[in-house]
């Protein structure tokens, strides 16, 4: 996992620094903060522990962390000094968790390699590389239980009345409040029946009473354009995601050919179960 040690040291140690008249350009990653029955304790242990914890602990005051951390690294550091021999059990699951850690940082640095500004730009021009603009709606609608009802308002309408106003008098549908409006949408983003009408509209026109499953619908059709592709910046976060993925699936690839792995065959499974293998 890589940390940019010196930007954090100085944000999370100054006071500290300051207290024990360390000089700020004194400051590193092998600063001892803390030492244990001869065991050292380093600013660079506080930031390594900073950078594991959840975003909520992320937000603590700079010497509420620090101060929080450092105790928990000296109590952990105790019980450790007290443990005595290691058991089986314990001796492997540090093995696991080194394994975890070395791979983890292996794989953040292929994924920050892989996606870099020309990446991005060229898996952004292969996605879009056939993109043909689809055309989309901003319409308004007034939904009400009967066809009379909606007659009644197609009168209204060619008599001259508000549409807005008449949404907000009369509409049933979530839209009623804000005169009906719908917002953008493209095809397919409305069922069958409402979706026709619309397209059989000009800008400005006001349809004929639409019956969907939803109740009956008087439409305007405000305006319609064609649909850009998505810019680059918007798809950037999806596109290191493809980026990273395929990377880290190319290396891992690449390493396992690359090495000689030999599956032993014939162990039980169930044997994962047998915890007194370990003792």
């Amino acid at each position: 996992m890589k940390y940019h040690t010196k930007m954090i040291a100085a944000a999370i140690f100054g006071a500290f620094a300051m207290s024990n008249g360390a000089l700020a350009e004194e400051v590193s990653a092998d600063t001892v903060v803390a030492t244990v029955n001869s065991t050292q304790i380093t600013l660079g242990h506080i930031i390594a522990a900073r950078g594991t914890l959840p975003p909520q602990y992320q937000e603590l005051d700079d010497d509420q962390l620090f101060k929080g951390i450092l105790d928990q690294i000296i109590q952990q550091e105790l019980l450790k000094q007290s443990a005595g021999d290691l058991n089986k059990a314990v001796e492997l699951q540090i093995e696991n968790e080194q394994r975890i850690v070395i791979a983890g940082a292996a794989l953040q640095d292929i994924a920050q390699a892989a996606v870099t500004d020309d990446a991005l730009k060229a898996a952004y021009d292969a996605k879009y590389a056939d993109f043909e603009p689809g055309r989309e709606f901003s319409a308004a609608h007034i939904l009400v239980e009967t066809e009379d009802e909606a007659k009644a308002l197609v009168t209204e309408l060619e008599e001259g009345a508000d549409f807005a106003a008449l949404a907000k008098d009369n509409s049933t549908g979530p839209s009623g409040p804000n005169g009906g409006d719908l917002g953008w949408f493209g095809l397919g983003m409305m069922v069958a029946p409402f979706e026709q009408a619309v397209l059989a509209l000009e800008p400005g026109d006001i349809s004929a009473p639409v019956q969907t499953q939803f109740g009956w619908h008087v439409i305007k059709l405000n305006e319609s354009r064609l649909q850009d592709a998505p810019s680059l910046d918007a798809e950037r976060e999806e596109l290191a995601a493809s980026i990273e993925e395929t990377a880290i699936r190319e290396n891992l690839i690449k390493l396992e050919a690359a090495a000689t792995v030999e599956r032993n065959e014939g162990i039980d499974p169930s044997l994962l179960r047998n915890d007194a293998l370990l003792n």
